[in-house]
């Protein structure tokens, strides 16, 4: 080696553009572009873009990510709607990024943007109402059991007990 080799390792290396440093573990900052908050003015639920990944995040915990925003937008449009019919006043905004997403795939089924996401959200009620249904099927058929146990059974031979 030259005794001038670090000299010119130094003087690429001051000529180099600086790069900012990598954090281990960073992430992106999250950009809401839906917002359901409550009369009081908290947040409920939201959707948020961190990179290429959109978030859906209720009650402050993140509940899952996907790649198309609109189907979560309808499962906060239908909570927003189960929120009314308790009695709780909500409101639902949402940014301009995802009602065009929304006018786009409206577009390619042949509605309006309003129907497109109505249809979606009666999806939601449909597999509500289902699930609703079952459980109580559920407990109408644990009722008849629970009866059935409970009558003792006859027999002829069988003393009472004390």
């Amino acid at each position: 080696m030259s005794q001038n080799s670090k000299a010119k390792r130094d003087k690429r290396k001051k000529q180099q553009a600086k790069r900012p440093f990598l954090r281990l573990n960073a992430q992106q900052q999250v950009q809401n572009h839906a917002v359901l908050t409550n009369e009081d003015g908290q947040v409920v639920a939201a959707i948020g873009l961190q990179g290429r990944e959109w978030l859906l995040a209720i009650g402050g915990q993140t509940m899952g990510n996907a790649e198309n925003p609109v189907p979560m937008l309808a499962m906060l449009k239908h909570l927003a709607n189960v929120q009314e019919k308790e009695g709780r006043k909500v409101n639902l905004e949402y940014s301009e990024l995802l009602q065009k997403l929304l006018d786009t795939l409206a577009a390619e089924s042949g509605q309006t943007a309003d129907e497109y996401l109505d249809k979606l959200v009666a999806e939601f009620e449909t597999v509500e109402a289902e699930e609703g249904e079952e459980a109580a099927e559920a407990a109408e058929g644990e009722v008849v059991e629970a009866a059935a146990e409970a009558t003792p059974a006859a027999d002829s031979d069988s003393k009472p007990q004390a």
